[in-house]
C-alpha cells in the first residue's frame, strides 16, 4: 500500500465515487484477510467490512487533514478494528442478557398485575378490575410506571387530552367504587 491510498481518501472526502471504488478495490482484499485473522465468522467480517467502508465514505474528510506520515490504510484498519470490537462487545452483551433472562411462561400475568393483586387492598383490586382496559392502561402508565401525560400519550398512541380525560375518569370511577 502506498501514498496513492491517501490521495484516494482525499478524493473520497470531496465525494469522488470513482476514487471510493478504487480505494475499495485496492484495500478490501487486504482488509478482509486482516479481519479474518481476528474473526472466523464470514458474516461478521462482511458486516464489519460494509460498516467500515460506509464510515470511510462518511468520514473521509477527517483523514484529509491528517499528517503526512499518517497512513490511509492504517486509518482504514483503525476504523475496521473498532467496528470489529463493537461487534464482539454487542455479542457479549447479548450473551449476558440471554443468561439473565428469567424463564417466565408466556401466559404469566404481568408484574404490575401481580403487585396490584398482592399488595393492594382487595377492594381496590376489584375496583381496578372493573375499569375499562383503556382507563386501566392510563393509570398503569402514569401511577405505576411514573410516566408524564406526554410520555403516556406517546406510549399509548393517543392525544394528551385523551390521556388526561381517561386519567380523570379512572380516578372518579375508583373513588365511586371505594366509597
Amino acid at each position: 500500500m502506498t501514498d496513492d491510498e491517501a490521495a484516494l481518501v482525499r478524493k473520497v472526502a470531496k465525494g469522488d465515487r470513482a476514487a471510493f471504488a478504487e480505494l475499495y478495490r485496492r484495500t478490501s482484499p487486504w482488509l478482509a484477510v486482516r479481519l479474518r485473522r481476528r474473526c472466523s465468522d464470514d458474516q461478521i467480517v462482511a458486516e464489519v467490512m460494509q460498516e467500515t467502508y460506509l464510515a470511510v465514505w462518511r468520514a473521509a474528510g477527517g483523514f484529509a487533514g491528517a499528517s503526512v506520515d499518517g497512513s490511509a490504510v492504517g486509518w482504514l484498519w483503525t476504523i475496521a478494528a473498532h467496528r470489529l470490537v463493537d461487534v464482539f462487545r454487542q455479542q457479549a452483551r447479548q450473551a449476558r442478557q440471554a443468561e439473565i433472562k428469567p424463564d417466565v411462561p408466556p401466559d404469566a400475568p404481568a408484574a404490575e398485575e401481580v403487585v396490584l393483586a398482592g399488595t393492594v387492598g382487595h377492594e381496590l383490586g376489584a375496583a381496578l378490575d372493573q375499569l375499562a382496559p383503556e382507563l386501566r392502561d392510563v393509570l398503569q402508565a402514569m401511577v405505576l410506571d411514573g410516566l408524564t401525560v406526554r410520555e403516556t400519550s406517546v406510549l399509548l398512541g393517543v392525544p394528551e387530552g385523551t390521556v388526561k380525560t381517561r386519567a380523570r375518569r379512572a380516578r372518579t370511577l375508583l373513588r365511586e367504587a371505594l366509597s
